[in-house]
């Protein structure tokens, strides 16, 4: 019985090859992007690992006695908004610990860099960035210590008094955990986090690819379900028929396998290159175990087999079901419970948001889930409420018919268009959080102050504050520096609740960009870099300070708080941080505002490259099963339709039948999801961030008019195949 269904399947025509190669080609994209996202799963793990050593400064004493210690010293420094990893140190013996990647610590005026930064120094003005790493470079840093092939890393040698005047501590053994197991460790990225993500990015992505399988299992599902029938009126038993489907699937489906496989393989570098943690990956990082093949190589063909099986049920059930063609049920509304559960799930943390970040990613993403399930579900019955709406106030022949037949099948008017809806359900709710979250905490423009302005603060804890005279002269002289400007300790900060620092108004007048003081004011008390949290669109209206409880002669008599450098260039901006560091090597290094927030919205831009990735994988993979649909559809109905012409129905009437009963699902239905994942972003903010939705920009509605542009473009290359298939010829009786 087998055999005979390999030859029914690869013998039976140009109609079950070209089945066989739209069903192959859609487990291979399944399969592919399946892979993909396990093997990014797998990569976030390995990158996370070589983080590990960056955090030796929390790392346990080590159990060895005879280890010797070295002193450790880590901090984040920047170049043109790209983050350097620096670390220095000093051995306290010859066994004192050796990071991964270098064969030896460096000696004082020595050091390693990586090959990325080893780059970046060779290319770029040393005074830019050079000046700041005493010594010379003595090899190169081993990609076993390397997150990623773009990370900027320098391990630098310091004596012993050197390292313990910059405040280092002594560790005895390099940090070995993963940051994701560890406690108090503080670089490199969430991966259960990302594994969540990449997850729920699975899970979109392939729930188009699954409509996809089975719309290409149902092409010329009329004619095949009539044979199975003929068959089942002459002995055949439902367990031959299931087998005969399942092989189909099967052969389809092993074969998408192989070249899905392959697909991942091509294009594992250009993945590899996706920054999905902030930074790409090595290719090798994109690496498949064991029980990941054996998931993938099993669970898409089985998922095939199934969405073949359940789009040729009635034949199981019944042939007679088949061959005097019973009008489905109806969809019932109990298919809106999950939109609706989904929709409560997220009002109800409304206010009362987890404490845990897990339980917070468990309780918003579940609520994601259902939404987006419900829509698929309750899909065929808002297909049906909009049909009969149509049918209702038809004025011609083809609105009619297109509504008639949309009401009394509305799972197939739906089944076309259920990828669209992943897509922009995914898209919205990414798009309208990332955009609200933009607008509330204000992006800094490359040319607004918080992106332009550089400041030294000087904490306590480094040292006692210098004077002004330590401050380099040569800063105001750098070309491109707009203004010096040192900023005092506030005596009453603690007690009046003002910011941190003073500065006179009549600096601040003299500066202009910065602010203003009240009227009458003589001293402002201000943030340390004159920022602060405000604004960072200096497009506003001028900010104004609050005045400070200190006399103007009293302010240079305090310590000084921080320095703060105005510049007008990249380069006169890299040219004062380098003087800044050299001449004060202890505490944070110099940043500006934009750079911290750089950082803290990482985790949103990896959010909306995922979205994307969501958005522009599915919008193709949607467009395909919309193409297959279609063309099924007319394969399945060119008897009726030719018998429709020789009655005198035009073609063109028959093109409206076609093009409504596609039309009216899809803008229905894209219509809803949009909705309801503007709906969704807007709940989670509120229960999140205590933000309202903010509109998204034109992009967004010009990619989702696109996709709909695209989606009906499709619909209307498929229309002349209409009059090619419904000749005289097709109406005789076979």
């Amino acid at each position: 019985m087998i055999w005979f269904a390999v030859r029914l399947s690869v013998a039976g025509g140009r109609e079950a090859a070209t089945r066989l190669v739209i069903l192959a080609a859609a487990v291979a994209l399944g399969v592919g992007m399946l892979l993909s996202a396990l093997a990014g799963m797998n990569a976030v793990g390995e990158q996370n690992q070589r983080y590990a050593w960056l955090n030796t400064a929390v790392a346990p004493a080590s159990v060895d006695a005879s280890a010797d210690p070295m002193w450790w010293l880590a901090r984040k420094d920047y170049y043109r908004g790209e983050s350097i990893a620096r670390v220095e140190v000093a051995a306290l013996g010859p066994d004192a610990p050796v990071p991964p990647g270098i064969p030896h610590l460096p000696g004082p005026g020595e050091f390693y860099v990586s090959p990325a930064l080893g780059e970046l120094l060779r290319t770029t003005p040393a005074t830019e960035l050079g000046d700041r790493f005493p010594g010379h470079e003595i090899g190169t840093i081993g990609r076993s210590a390397l997150p990623s092939p773009e990370s900027l890393l320098i391990v630098i040698g310091r004596t012993p008094a050197e390292m313990e005047q910059l405040g280092a501590r002594q560790v005895t053994q390099i940090m070995t955990t993963s940051p994701s197991d560890c406690n108090g460790c503080y670089v490199g990225v969430n991966s259960d986090g990302m594994t969540l993500m990449l997850s729920v990015t699975a899970a979109a992505l392939l729930f188009p690819v699954l409509i996809f399988i089975a719309t290409a299992t149902r092409l010329a599902a009329a004619r095949r379900e009539q044979r199975f029938a003929a068959m089942r009126l002459i002995g055949a038993t439902p367990r031959q028929i299931t087998l005969i489907s399942a092989v189909e699937s099967t052969v389809a489906a092993l074969a998408g396998t192989v070249v899905g496989f392959g697909l991942f393989l091509a294009f594992r570098p250009g993945l590899a290159a996706i920054p999905f943690t902030g930074e790409p990956f090595f290719a090798a990082d994109l690496s498949l175990n064991v029980i990941d093949v054996v998931l993938v190589a099993l669970g898409i063909p089985l998922a095939a087999v199934v969405a073949s099986w359940l789009a040729l049920r009635r034949v199981q059930i019944s042939p007679l079901g088949v061959s005097r063609r019973v009008t489905p049920k109806p969809p019932r509304a109990w298919r809106l419970i999950p939109l609706v559960a989904g929709l409560a799930e997220l009002t109800y943390f409304v206010g009362r948001r987890p404490d845990t970040t897990n339980g917070q990613l468990a309780a918003y993403l579940s609520g994601f889930l259902l939404i987006l399930t419900g829509l698929l579900l309750a899909g065929p019955w808002l297909t049906m409420i909009g049909a009969r709406v149509l049918a209702g106030r038809a004025s011609r022949a083809a609105t009619l018919i297109a509504g008639r037949r949309l009401a009394d099948n509305p799972q197939a008017g739906f089944r076309s268009v259920g990828g669209l809806i992943v897509a922009l359900f995914v898209a919205s709710v990414a798009t309208g959080t990332i955009t609200t979250f933009v607008a509330n905490r204000g992006e800094p423009r490359t040319d607004s102050l918080a992106a332009t302005s550089l400041a030294k603060r000087f904490f306590p804890d480094d040292g006692p504050a210098p004077a002004a005279e330590q401050i380099p002269t040569g800063l105001a002289t750098i070309p491109g520096v707009r203004s010096v400007t040192l900023v005092r300790l506030n005596p009453d900060a603690s007690g009046s609740g003002g910011w941190p620092g003073v500065i006179t108004c009549a600096e601040l007048d003299r500066l202009t960009v910065f602010g203003s003081c009240p009227s009458g004011a003589q001293v402002a008390s201000v943030y340390p870099d004159l920022i602060g949290p405000r604004t960072f669109d200096q497009t506003s209206d001028p900010y104004v300070w609050e005045t400070a409880g200190i006399a103007p002669m009293e302010v240079d008599r305090q310590p000084i708080l921080s320095v703060v450098v105005d510049t007008t260039s990249r380069s006169a901006f890299e040219q004062a941080r380098t003087m800044l560091v050299n001449a004060f090597p202890s505490g944070r290094f110099p940043a500006s505002i934009g750079e911290w927030e750089a950082d803290s919205a990482q985790q949103m831009v990896q959010f909306q490259q995922l979205a994307n990735v969501v958005m522009l994988a599915s919008l193709p993979i949607a467009g395909c099963s919309l193409a297959v649909s279609i063309a099924g559809g007319l394969s399945d109905r060119k008897r009726p339709f030719s018998m429709l012409r020789l009655t005198g129905v035009q073609l063109r009437t028959l093109r409206r039948v076609v093009a409504l009963e596609t039309v009216v699902p899809l803008l229905t239905v894209s219509v809803v999801a949009t909705g309801m994942g503007f709906l969704a972003a807007q709940l989670f903010l509120r229960a999140q961030l205590h933000y309202t939705l903010v509109p998204p920009g034109l992009s967004f509605y010009l990619v989702a008019v696109g996709g709909l542009a695209v989606s009906l473009g499709i619909i209307a290359s498929t229309l002349p195949l209409l009059g090619r298939i419904t000749g005289p010829e097709t109406a005789r009786n076979e």
